[in-house]
Protein backbone atom coordinates (compact mmCIF):
# COMPACT_ATOMS: atom_id res chain seq x y z
CA UNK A 1 0.00 0.00 0.00
CA UNK A 2 1.26 3.49 -1.00
CA UNK A 3 1.81 5.83 2.04
CA UNK A 4 0.95 9.66 1.36
CA UNK A 5 4.07 11.04 3.40
CA UNK A 6 2.09 14.75 3.26
CA UNK A 7 -0.87 13.13 5.16
CA UNK A 8 1.03 11.76 7.63
CA UNK A 9 2.78 14.83 8.16
CA UNK A 10 -1.19 16.58 8.04
CA UNK A 11 -2.31 13.98 10.25
CA UNK A 12 0.70 14.55 13.24
CA UNK A 13 0.64 18.31 12.81
CA UNK A 14 -3.35 18.37 13.67
CA UNK A 15 -2.52 15.92 16.45
CA UNK A 16 0.15 18.49 17.76
CA UNK A 17 -2.20 21.41 17.70
CA UNK A 18 -4.94 19.26 19.74
CA UNK A 19 -2.94 18.55 22.33
CA UNK A 20 -1.15 21.93 22.85
CA UNK A 21 -5.02 23.13 23.37
CA UNK A 22 -5.81 20.85 25.39
CA UNK A 23 -2.59 21.31 27.91
CA UNK A 24 -3.71 25.04 27.80
CA UNK A 25 -7.62 24.21 28.92
CA UNK A 26 -6.23 22.29 32.05
CA UNK A 27 -3.52 24.78 32.76
CA UNK A 28 -6.45 28.05 33.32
CA UNK A 29 -8.98 25.93 34.87
CA UNK A 30 -8.61 27.61 37.79
CA UNK A 31 -11.85 28.90 38.95
CA UNK A 32 -11.02 30.46 42.04
CA UNK A 33 -9.37 33.64 40.68
CA UNK A 34 -5.59 32.76 41.48
CA UNK A 35 -6.93 32.59 45.26
CA UNK A 36 -6.24 28.23 45.54
CA UNK A 37 -2.59 28.32 45.97
CA UNK A 38 -2.93 30.33 49.34
CA UNK A 39 -4.56 27.52 51.27
CA UNK A 40 -8.24 29.22 50.80
CA UNK A 41 -11.02 26.60 50.03
CA UNK A 42 -12.67 28.06 47.23
CA UNK A 43 -15.73 25.49 45.33
CA UNK A 44 -15.06 25.17 41.65
CA UNK A 45 -17.82 27.20 39.68
CA UNK A 46 -18.05 27.70 36.29
CA UNK A 47 -16.87 30.72 34.82
CA UNK A 48 -18.97 32.91 32.55
CA UNK A 49 -17.80 33.78 29.73
CA UNK A 50 -15.68 36.75 30.66
CA UNK A 51 -13.88 34.72 32.58
CA UNK A 52 -13.19 31.76 30.35
CA UNK A 53 -10.05 31.26 28.04
CA UNK A 54 -10.64 31.80 24.36
CA UNK A 55 -11.61 28.23 22.48
CA UNK A 56 -7.53 26.62 21.15
CA UNK A 57 -6.96 27.14 17.32
CA UNK A 58 -8.36 25.65 14.93
CA UNK A 59 -6.79 22.18 14.31
CA UNK A 60 -5.96 23.33 10.75
CA UNK A 61 -3.87 25.86 11.97
CA UNK A 62 -0.55 26.37 13.09
CA UNK A 63 0.42 26.32 16.71
CA UNK A 64 0.60 29.82 17.85
CA UNK A 65 3.74 30.92 19.14
CA UNK A 66 4.01 31.13 23.44
CA UNK A 67 3.22 34.29 24.53
CA UNK A 68 5.39 36.50 26.94
CA UNK A 69 3.99 36.79 30.45
CA UNK A 70 2.89 40.15 31.56
CA UNK A 71 5.41 42.18 33.46
CA UNK A 72 3.06 43.37 35.57
CA UNK A 73 1.12 40.19 36.30
CA UNK A 74 1.73 39.46 40.12
CA UNK A 75 -0.57 36.83 41.69
CA UNK A 76 -2.27 38.04 45.43
CA UNK A 77 -0.64 36.50 48.15
CA UNK A 78 -4.07 36.44 50.76
CA UNK A 79 -3.54 34.55 53.76
CA UNK A 80 -6.59 31.86 53.93
CA UNK A 81 -9.33 32.98 55.94
CA UNK A 82 -10.91 31.35 59.12
CA UNK A 83 -13.39 28.15 58.51
CA UNK A 84 -16.36 30.14 59.29
CA UNK A 85 -16.05 33.35 57.71
CA UNK A 86 -19.36 34.17 56.30
CA UNK A 87 -19.92 34.73 52.76
CA UNK A 88 -20.95 38.44 53.82
CA UNK A 89 -18.14 39.88 55.64
CA UNK A 90 -19.74 42.84 57.46
CA UNK A 91 -17.20 42.77 60.66
CA UNK A 92 -13.74 40.81 61.63
CA UNK A 93 -13.24 39.44 64.67
CA UNK A 94 -13.92 41.37 67.82
CA UNK A 95 -10.95 39.43 69.62
CA UNK A 96 -8.30 40.49 68.12
CA UNK A 97 -6.67 44.26 68.14
CA UNK A 98 -7.13 45.07 64.37
CA UNK A 99 -9.72 46.46 62.04
CA UNK A 100 -9.98 46.98 58.33
CA UNK A 101 -9.63 50.29 56.43
CA UNK A 102 -11.40 49.72 53.39
CA UNK A 103 -11.35 51.86 50.60
CA UNK A 104 -13.64 52.95 47.34
CA UNK A 105 -11.10 53.18 44.49
CA UNK A 106 -11.91 55.66 42.18
CA UNK A 107 -10.67 59.53 41.32
CA UNK A 108 -7.65 61.64 41.08
CA UNK A 109 -4.64 58.76 41.26
CA UNK A 110 -1.97 61.48 42.86
CA UNK A 111 -4.92 61.77 45.71
CA UNK A 112 -5.11 58.02 45.79
CA UNK A 113 -1.20 57.79 45.99
CA UNK A 114 -0.82 60.28 48.81
CA UNK A 115 -3.30 58.57 50.59
CA UNK A 116 -1.46 54.96 50.23
CA UNK A 117 1.88 56.86 51.25
CA UNK A 118 0.24 58.46 54.24
CA UNK A 119 -0.94 54.59 55.25
CA UNK A 120 2.52 53.22 54.57
CA UNK A 121 4.16 55.77 56.50
CA UNK A 122 2.32 54.76 59.92
CA UNK A 123 2.57 50.48 58.58
CA UNK A 124 -1.07 50.23 58.03
CA UNK A 125 -2.13 48.42 55.41
CA UNK A 126 -5.71 48.95 53.28
CA UNK A 127 -8.13 47.15 51.49
CA UNK A 128 -8.90 49.22 48.05
CA UNK A 129 -12.29 47.84 46.33
CA UNK A 130 -11.64 49.45 42.60
CA UNK A 131 -14.10 50.34 40.14
CA UNK A 132 -13.40 49.21 36.93
CA UNK A 133 -13.42 52.02 34.79
CA UNK A 134 -10.91 53.39 37.21
CA UNK A 135 -8.48 51.04 36.75
CA UNK A 136 -9.16 50.96 32.30
CA UNK A 137 -8.29 54.82 33.14
CA UNK A 138 -5.45 54.34 35.51
CA UNK A 139 -4.29 50.82 35.08
CA UNK A 140 -1.03 51.84 36.80
CA UNK A 141 -2.83 52.08 40.42
CA UNK A 142 -3.16 48.73 40.83
CA UNK A 143 0.64 47.80 41.19
CA UNK A 144 1.46 50.78 43.15
CA UNK A 145 -1.78 49.47 45.50
CA UNK A 146 -0.18 45.94 45.69
CA UNK A 147 3.33 46.84 45.91
CA UNK A 148 2.52 49.00 49.41
CA UNK A 149 1.52 45.80 51.00
CA UNK A 150 -2.10 46.36 50.17
CA UNK A 151 -5.23 44.02 48.84
CA UNK A 152 -7.07 45.05 45.91
CA UNK A 153 -10.86 43.79 44.90
CA UNK A 154 -13.87 44.18 43.08
CA UNK A 155 -16.65 47.01 43.36
CA UNK A 156 -18.10 46.81 39.85
CA UNK A 157 -17.10 48.12 36.48
CA UNK A 158 -19.30 51.07 36.59
CA UNK A 159 -20.55 51.93 40.00
CA UNK A 160 -24.04 51.68 39.43
CA UNK A 161 -26.59 50.69 41.86
CA UNK A 162 -26.29 46.72 41.84
CA UNK A 163 -28.70 45.05 43.69
CA UNK A 164 -31.75 46.72 41.23
CA UNK A 165 -30.05 45.80 37.81
CA UNK A 166 -31.33 42.21 36.10
CA UNK A 167 -29.45 39.15 37.32
CA UNK A 168 -27.51 39.38 33.62
CA UNK A 169 -26.57 42.74 34.14
CA UNK A 170 -25.53 42.60 37.96
CA UNK A 171 -23.11 39.89 36.63
CA UNK A 172 -21.44 42.08 33.80
CA UNK A 173 -20.68 44.75 36.19
CA UNK A 174 -18.69 42.33 38.78
CA UNK A 175 -17.62 40.16 35.52
CA UNK A 176 -15.64 42.90 33.61
CA UNK A 177 -14.13 44.66 36.60
CA UNK A 178 -13.41 41.27 37.54
CA UNK A 179 -11.17 40.41 34.37
CA UNK A 180 -9.40 43.82 34.07
CA UNK A 181 -8.23 42.95 37.49
CA UNK A 182 -7.28 39.85 36.56
CA UNK A 183 -5.38 41.55 33.39
CA UNK A 184 -3.78 43.86 35.60
CA UNK A 185 -2.62 41.21 38.73
CA UNK A 186 -2.88 37.99 37.67
CA UNK A 187 -6.00 37.49 40.24
CA UNK A 188 -9.49 38.70 40.67
CA UNK A 189 -8.84 39.33 44.10
CA UNK A 190 -10.25 37.73 47.22
CA UNK A 191 -13.24 40.47 48.08
CA UNK A 192 -16.31 42.11 45.85
CA UNK A 193 -17.92 44.75 47.55
CA UNK A 194 -21.61 46.33 45.56
CA UNK A 195 -21.90 49.67 44.68
CA UNK A 196 -24.31 52.09 45.51
CA UNK A 197 -25.59 49.64 48.66
CA UNK A 198 -23.73 48.74 52.03
CA UNK A 199 -25.39 45.05 51.91
CA UNK A 200 -25.73 42.91 48.36
CA UNK A 201 -29.34 41.15 47.84
CA UNK A 202 -29.36 37.44 47.34
CA UNK A 203 -28.99 38.04 43.63
CA UNK A 204 -26.18 40.29 43.70
CA UNK A 205 -24.75 38.01 46.06
CA UNK A 206 -25.26 34.82 44.08
CA UNK A 207 -23.52 36.62 40.83
CA UNK A 208 -20.61 37.22 42.43
CA UNK A 209 -20.26 33.80 43.46
CA UNK A 210 -20.64 32.55 39.30
CA UNK A 211 -17.86 35.31 38.76
CA UNK A 212 -15.60 33.18 41.39
CA UNK A 213 -16.57 35.74 44.55
CA UNK A 214 -17.18 33.74 47.70
CA UNK A 215 -17.05 36.28 50.11
CA UNK A 216 -18.70 39.68 49.89
CA UNK A 217 -17.23 42.71 52.17
CA UNK A 218 -19.60 44.84 53.80
CA UNK A 219 -18.65 47.25 56.38
CA UNK A 220 -19.98 48.23 59.80
CA UNK A 221 -18.43 52.06 60.61
CA UNK A 222 -19.44 54.81 57.41
CA UNK A 223 -18.51 58.40 57.96
CA UNK A 224 -19.78 59.48 55.25
CA UNK A 225 -16.26 60.46 53.60
CA UNK A 226 -17.68 60.55 50.17
CA UNK A 227 -20.20 63.98 51.11
CA UNK A 228 -16.48 65.67 52.11
CA UNK A 229 -17.59 67.06 55.72
CA UNK A 230 -14.00 67.90 56.39
CA UNK A 231 -11.49 66.21 57.60
CA UNK A 232 -12.10 66.53 61.25
CA UNK A 233 -15.22 65.52 60.98
CA UNK A 234 -14.52 62.23 59.07
CA UNK A 235 -12.04 62.03 62.15
CA UNK A 236 -14.02 62.31 64.85
CA UNK A 237 -16.49 59.69 63.44
CA UNK A 238 -14.24 57.14 62.61
CA UNK A 239 -12.43 56.97 66.18
CA UNK A 240 -16.15 57.33 67.46
CA UNK A 241 -17.67 53.82 66.09
CA UNK A 242 -13.99 52.05 65.30
CA UNK A 243 -13.75 49.13 67.38
CA UNK A 244 -11.87 45.92 67.28
CA UNK A 245 -13.04 43.75 64.02
CA UNK A 246 -15.06 46.38 62.73
CA UNK A 247 -14.87 47.52 58.80
CA UNK A 248 -14.62 51.15 58.13
CA UNK A 249 -15.59 51.94 54.44
CA UNK A 250 -13.98 55.06 53.44
CA UNK A 251 -13.23 56.84 50.10
CA UNK A 252 -10.25 57.59 47.55
CA UNK A 253 -10.47 60.40 45.79
CA UNK A 254 -11.34 63.01 48.71
CA UNK A 255 -8.65 65.52 49.58
CA UNK A 256 -10.55 65.48 53.24
CA UNK A 257 -9.99 62.05 53.61
CA UNK A 258 -6.42 61.96 52.92
CA UNK A 259 -5.91 64.58 55.33
CA UNK A 260 -7.72 62.84 58.35
CA UNK A 261 -6.50 59.36 57.90
CA UNK A 262 -2.45 60.11 59.78
CA UNK A 263 -4.94 61.68 62.97
CA UNK A 264 -7.63 58.44 62.16
CA UNK A 265 -4.62 56.09 62.47
CA UNK A 266 -3.01 57.79 65.27
CA UNK A 267 -6.20 57.59 67.06
CA UNK A 268 -6.96 53.73 66.31
CA UNK A 269 -3.33 53.43 67.32
CA UNK A 270 -3.88 55.10 71.18
CA UNK A 271 -7.10 52.81 71.37
CA UNK A 272 -4.46 50.25 70.56
CA UNK A 273 -6.12 49.30 67.47
CA UNK A 274 -4.16 48.59 64.24
CA UNK A 275 -4.96 48.97 60.60
CA UNK A 276 -4.94 45.60 58.61
CA UNK A 277 -6.03 44.17 55.03
CA UNK A 278 -9.57 42.71 55.67
CA UNK A 279 -8.17 39.34 54.52
CA UNK A 280 -5.71 39.79 57.23
CA UNK A 281 -8.91 40.84 59.52
CA UNK A 282 -10.95 37.72 58.78
CA UNK A 283 -7.56 35.19 58.69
Amino acid sequence: MTVDRRSVLRSASRLAVLSAAGGLAAACGDPSGGQGSNGASVAARPQPAHLTESPGPSPSASPPPSPSPSPTATPFALPPLAPDTPQEVVTGPRSRPQLALTFHGQGDPAIATALLEAAEQRGARLTVLAVGSWLDEQPQIAQRILSGGHELGNHTQNHLDICSMRPEQAREEIAQCAQRLRELTGSIGRWFRPSAAQYANAMVKEQAQQVGYAHVLSFDVDPRDYADPGAETVTRRVLKSAAAGSVVALHMGHPGTVTALPDILDGLAEKGLHAVTASELCA
